[in-house]
């Protein structure tokens, strides 16, 4: 029977995302287009082409989290979420939210929703004995935002006691990294090539972190969406918002070795009108708005237990007082940064400003710049 789970069969998570409208400005989405969608996703689970649904936001974003039968990149999975956005933008204009269809970059589907604004995280596996899973969601920021805890989680001891005393973890992991300019990814090996990894990852905003997995058998263990909209779209259109899937135990980082990674409010990009670098903060499902300068970019963690695909839970992971101090931290660095206004280091380095107003200023003022040794000088 169709959606029905089979022992030893595959099963795929798929999340995929969008800005399709939101609440008094970039903060929060609506109830009611979160409803639409969900309506667009329990059809689906009734005809089995989906096997369970979980329909939730981290601020403007809707998330759409399935598990199916269908593999990665299936068009009619990448339909279905691209019917269930549509719907979602449908309400948004009739209550003329702002920015409604903001992340919908086209009007016909075309078969598979990357390139055409929303953003994709897909991974396909054969579901454990136990299938704890993390589903990490960003405001504000851009898929490199998860280089760092990425690294840590899977490649620094200091943060992940696994890779010293786990056996199956011992042999390190695989990093799959992303040049988002050139369309190209190269893959390299932990802890042998370390410091190649951090070369690369360390300029986020082109290198990214795609896919891990586990180096002696090569499960994989994380994905995250790539989809830069700014590359996509020509014109600046937000910035992207990402979202990654990262398996947990039995041999892979437990969860609280994950969720340590992110006890570090790093500093990224995609800040109000993705222009300003911001501390990313780890919070809990309710606070998962974006108020203070369109900000600060927030992160949210739901916790899930796959059963035959589907998805027991969620748990609000960083709704914790644990995290607290972390909130704290993040505030007085945002503090801090605002205060620079519109200088660097708050503002984003000219080459990621190119969709915004500073090159319509240089070309408004090119024929104003003259040689230095021609300006006149007072005697």
């Amino acid at each position: 029977m169709k959606g029905v789970w089979v022992m030893g069969e595959r099963i795929t998570v798929s999340v995929i995302k969008a800005d399709i409208g939101s609440l008094a400005g970039h903060h929060i989405t609506h109830p009611d287009t979160l409803a639409a969608a969900s309506r667009v996703l329990a059809e689906a689970k009734t005809k089995g082409l989906l096997i369970d649904f979980y329909v939730t936001h981290v601020g403007d974003d809707l998330e759409l989290i399935m598990t199916h039968k269908k593999g990665v990149d299936h068009p009619d999975i990448h339909g279905l979420a691209w019917n269930a956005f549509k719907e979602a933008a449908k309400v948004a204009k009739e209550l003329k939210l702002y920015a409604a269809g903001q992340d919908l970059l086209s009007e016909a589907f075309s078969g598979n929703v990357r390139g055409m604004g929303p953003g994709v995280a897909e991974m396909e596996f054969e579901e454990r004995p136990a299938e704890p899973i993390i589903v990490f969601m960003a405001d504000k920021t851009e898929p490199g935002a998860f280089n760092l805890p990425l690294f840590r989680v899977f490649a620094d001891p200091f943060n992940t006691a696994g890779l010293v005393i786990d056996p199956k973890m011992h042999d390190g992991f695989k990093f799959e990294i992303l040049d988002v300019y050139e369309g190209k990814a190269v893959t390299l090996n932990a802890p042998e090539e370390l410091y190649d990894i951090l070369a690369l990852i360390g300029t986020p905003g082109r290198y990214i972190i795609k896919r891990v997995y586990r180096k002696r058998d090569n499960l994989i263990a994380a994905v995250v969406s790539s989809e830069r909209l700014n590359l996509i779209a020509g014109r600046y259109v937000g910035k992207d918002d990402p979202v990654a899937i990262v398996r947990a135990q039995h041999g892979l980082p437990a969860v609280g070795e994950v969720l340590e990674a992110f006890a570090f409010p790093h500093l990224v990009a995609g800040w109000m009108r993705g222009s300003h670098f911001g501390p990313l903060m780890p919070v809990s499902q309710k606070d998962a708005k974006c108020t203070r300068f369109d900000g600060p970019p927030r992160i949210v963690a739901l916790g899930f237990q796959l059963c035959k695909g589907k998805l027991i839970g969620p748990a609000d992971l960083f709704d914790d007082p644990a995290y607290d101090y972390t909130r704290r931290k993040a505030m007085e660095i945002a503090e801090y940064i605002r205060r620079h206004g519109p200088f660097m280091p708050h503002r984003l380095g000219p080459e990621e400003m190119e969709y915004t107003t500073l090159p319509q200023v240089l070309e408004k003022l090119k024929d104003r710049f003259v040689k230095v040794e021609e300006i006149p000088r007072r005697r």
